[in-house]
């Protein structure tokens, strides 16, 4: 019996340090139900955002930390391009000393710096690259198209600055392009000169379009649109001499302003645009008049008439004809004289220029009031003041109210001089119903009102718009200053 008791087994509490314990059935499956639970799709997250990772690097850090400009540079730098960094960086600080040299006061410090605009600064840096790219392989053509995309890109008035810094350099990159004859050397030229031209610089613009001219001459390059650009060439030298020459007008330097001119005229013929070249002989034909030579003068004017009726510029017509009349005046051709005057009145009338009309009658007026037709001269004065009501301009209506004024004393003066030099009752009679009535004694010429020949009726009205009385001489005027006088003090007084 006691050999069929068993051993007694000792059960351990912990697993020995020796041995590898026994893997766990029940750790196996927890672990596999884990990893298949892993490897379900998340509804909330799709599984192809959630398989992709997110590495931030150096860039990315810097690209939120750093501002723009910084960043813009240390890429060029890390891509090789050492010239466009030294470029980008040159025109950032010449920036940066204009603006505190103007001081904050001034309208440069009002503007939005370069470094606070990012698609400037990005567009900068992208063609610089592409041009010192170019230039190491030397393509020329290249580097000069890269500026020229600058140039065009800062157009804005606050970046001038930076459009004439590209225009320049495209200029240097065109010189050494040797297979297109000088062409893109012409074009950059072109452009640096307008720019000169419109911030008045015009020595500097002749140099640049003289150059233009110089390369042009004997080509038949075109631009984009077509154009030839001999033909820009010529115009735009039209424009710097003709600036030039007014310089010289308004110092009185009647010489040098028609030497100048005269190449201004060549140049517009040479141009083919038959527009400007009569507008460049119109002011050849003044710049003469204001010298005293009246008849070189209408020389150009004939000139200026025959384009101008080619091209049915009836305008152009018309200041031809009143600067041949001043002309024909100076010389003392005053038959004529009212004849083109007349005919100025009549295109102006045409054109419905009331200005252009309003001027025609008061220089006839005038003419007819030396010539001491007076009814006629009135006629023209009255219809001057009618045309300058109508445009409201005080200055032109007071004018045509002294000129009238002025005629009609003229036309009582005889009369009334015989009348007082006639001591007889009658006569003083005559003087004194005037005085009382300014009626009688010489009626406004109403009944010719609209009659002349020569200029058609502009208003249809039978007399002036305005009292007579006022014009009919000084005391007329004193006469109407006392009731205004009265009626204020009535005012006062309450009546």
């Amino acid at each position: 019996m006691a050999s069929a008791v068993l051993p007694r087994q000792k059960t351990r509490f912990l697993p020995a340090i020796d041995q590898r314990a026994a893997p766990n059935n029940n750790k196996l499956l927890h672990k596999s139900r884990l990893k298949e639970k892993s490897e379900l799709p998340d509804p909330d997250f799709p599984e192809n955002e959630k398989s992709q990772t997110t590495t931030i690097t150096e860039d990315d850090i810097a690209r939120f930390r750093k501002p723009v400009h910084q960043n813009l540079c240390v890429s060029m730098l890390r891509e090789g391009f050492h010239r466009s960094f030294e470029e980008f960086f040159s025109l950032l600080q010449r920036w940066k000393a204009s603006r505190l040299v103007a001081g904050e006061d001034s309208a440069l410090w009002q503007q939005r710096p370069l470094e606070e605009q990012p698609h400037k600064l990005e567009t900068l840096k992208e063609l610089l690259n592409r041009a010192e790219s170019a230039e190491r392989s030397n393509q020329y053509v290249e580097v000069y198209e890269n500026y020229l995309a600058l140039a065009k890109f800062f157009s804005e008035p606050d970046d001038r600055w930076l459009q004439h810094h590209f225009y320049k350099l495209s200029l240097l990159s065109a010189r050494k392009v040797k297979m297109d004859s000088g062409k893109r050397e012409a074009e950059a030229n072109a452009h640096i000169g307008q720019l000169y031209l419109e911030q008045g610089d015009l020595e500097l613009a002749q140099e640049h379009y003289e150059m233009f001219h110089h390369l042009a001459v004997g080509r038949s390059w075109q631009d984009e649109s077509g154009c030839p650009l001999l033909s820009l060439a010529c115009e735009g030298l039209w424009r710097v001499y003709t600036l030039q020459a007014q310089r010289h007008l308004q110092n009185k330097d009647y010489s040098p302003a028609i030497q100048i001119l005269t190449k201004a005229y060549d140049m517009a013929k040479q141009a083919g645009d038959r527009k400007i070249e009569g507008e460049a002989a119109y002011r050849v034909a003044l710049a003469y008049q204001s010298l005293g030579d009246h008849r070189t003068a209408k020389q150009f004017l004939n000139t200026f008439v025959e384009i101008s009726t080619a091209l049915e510029d009836t305008a152009g017509v018309g200041r031809a004809y009143k600067a041949i009349a001043q002309s024909l005046e100076s010389e003392g051709k005053l038959n004529e004289t009212i004849q083109y005057l007349q005919k100025y009145a009549e295109i102006s009338e045409e054109i419905n220029q009331d200005q252009g009309l309003q001027d025609a009658c008061m220089c006839l007026g005038s003419i007819q009031s030396s010539r001491g037709e007076y009814v006629s001269a009135c006629e023209y004065f009255i219809r001057a003041y009618a045309i300058a009501c109508d445009l409201g301009s005080v200055p032109l209506l007071q004018k045509a109210q002294v000129s009238l004024g002025i005629t009609r004393a003229h036309s009582m003066l005889r009369t009334y001089s015989s009348l007082v030099a006639n001591n007889e009752p009658q006569s003083l009679l005559t003087l004194i119903r005037w005085k009382e009535t300014r009626e009688e004694f010489h009626k406004p010429p109403s009944a010719a009102w609209g009659n002349v020949n020569a200029v058609k009726s502009h208003r249809s009205v039978s007399q002036p718009p305005c009292c007579w009385t006022t014009f009919c001489s000084s005391h007329a005027l004193t006469a109407a200053q006392t009731n205004m006088g009265r009626r204020r003090d009535n005012r006062r007084r309450g009546c």
